[in-house]
């Protein structure tokens, strides 16, 4: 049975101190310009997007960005249109889909230290009024798909499954980190047929490197609710893996390099490549040797930290 819905203040009628928007999430940002620019009644909404916490956005988006770069031929100008489309795509559909997590999740979260301060559950955003805010951002990154060809058009709308199953990965499986890899990265096969027209290996290596570099850093962002997660019954690779996580986490990103080195190989790739897919697996080795599993804040840092290594390959793909 769910909980009855707080009374809330409706947007445009906070207190004229500006209390209205309520403390940030725990993980949020500490002075993020959410808070200092955005109007108190916009902020909950702006939280409900996770617009404080941008690292889930590039997440979502640096995929995209390596199948453009990757199908860019030698000699020929970066597609400097394609790759500004995918990032507003990127920043309003992680919006659209944090949305449905926190309706889908307003329980948990009020349960967990760490989600306890989440609009919904914090009484600061209606279910109702966070499902037009969906909705609304929905909208806008369709019409952005649209802006593709076709093939990437019904990509883009085949994604949109992916995205709604996986909330509810968590209270069935120990591996929602995988569903969450298979939605996360589906801007590589988006950007690849958006960019060229068509899908072959080269698509399908990019995306499984996607998915296991996924597995490695929302394992260690479940790190931080282990405890949490298990009092109320929440499922998750850093559960299940307990005092072996490190090594898990290793192993994923090691996968992620194969992945990464399969597809640069088939795409003929120059030695520029090399050198920054070795880059990364420097940062994903220092990832791994000094990830403190018990401390939420390091779990936190080298979670963030994945931004860095996804420009590295970025990098990396756009040189070679």
């Amino acid at each position: 049975m769910t909980k009855p819905e707080p009374e809330v203040t409706p947007p445009g009628g906070g207190r004229s101190d500006g209390s209205h928007a309520g403390p940030a999430p725990a993980d949020a940002l500490p002075d993020h310009w959410v808070a200092r620019w955005l109007p108190a009644a916009w902020q909950p909404y702006a939280r409900l997007s996770r617009l404080d916490r941008p690292i889930g956005t590039w997440l979502l988006l640096l995929p995209g960005w390596w199948a453009i770069a990757l199908t860019r031929g030698e000699g020929q100008p970066l597609d400097f249109y394609l790759l500004i489309l995918f990032g507003i795509g990127a920043l309003v559909m992680r919006g659209a889909g944090c949305t449905f997590n926190d309706i889908v999740d307003r329980d948990f979260d009020a349960a967990v230290e760490r989600t306890r301060l989440r609009p919904i559950p914090a009484g600061r955003v209606r279910v109702r009024q966070a499902w037009i805010w969906l909705i609304a951002q929905a909208l806008i990154g369709f019409a952005v798909l649209i802006q593709m060809n076709s093939l990437a058009i019904l990509l883009g709308v085949a994604s949109l499954a992916l995205a709604a199953i996986y909330p509810f990965m968590k209270r069935i499986t120990w591996w929602p980190q995988f569903f969450l890899g298979l939605a996360f990265n589906w801007g590589a096969v988006l950007g690849y047929a958006a960019a060229r027209g068509t899908l072959d290996w080269t698509t399908l290596a990019l995306y499984a490197a996607g998915i296991s570099w996924t597995l490695g850093y929302d394992t260690i962002y479940a790190l931080q609710d282990k405890e949490d997660d298990a009092l109320i019954g929440v499922k998750s690779t850093a559960r299940l893996f307990g005092d072996h996580a490190r090594l898990w986490i290793a192993a994923f990103y090691d996968l992620t390099l194969i992945g990464l080195a399969v597809a640069g190989g088939f795409a003929g790739l120059r030695w520029p490549f090399w050198i920054g897919l070795a880059a990364a697996a420097c940062h994903f080795a220092w990832q791994v040797l000094t990830l403190k599993p018990g401390d939420p804040q390091d779990c936190l840092t080298k979670f963030r930290a994945n931004r860095d290594a996804g420009m590295v390959i970025f990098a990396a793909f756009l040189f070679g």
